[in-house]
């Protein structure tokens, strides 16, 4: 396979602590703008495009991957949470704010 994408992106929780509603947010942010015409310029199928998926948040454990993949409009998907992002505290209220980032890589076999 060869990885001709490779998206970046960040989002967050404010109230809800939840790593997999920033995660998803950070996913959404990473592929908001990507439009791949390669596809129908060349003929190929979606089908044939594996997406990796790496979110990166303070607790990996708690993220629900097959949750995300559910949002990934195309190709063979797999998502993996690692440890990563940020959680920032507010002194005067203890509410903890959560970061995800989100990098979304696209391969395909290798073209002729």
């Amino acid at each position: 396979m060869q990885r001709f994408i490779i998206e970046m992106g960040m989002g967050n929780d404010q109230y809800g602590q939840d790593y997999t509603k920033a995660a998803a947010r950070a996913i959404e942010d990473a592929i908001r703008h990507s439009a791949i015409p390669m596809f129908e310029t060349l003929g190929l199928s979606h089908s044939e495009m594996e997406v990796r998926v790496t979110v990166g948040v303070q607790q990996p454990d708690v993220v629900d991957c097959a949750e995300l993949a559910k949002g990934l409009p195309r190709g063979r998907i797999s998502v993996v949470a690692t440890h990563g992002g940020l959680d920032v505290t507010n002194p005067n209220t203890g509410n903890r704010l959560v970061i995800a980032t989100a990098a979304v890589e696209a391969f395909l076999p290798k073209q002729a």
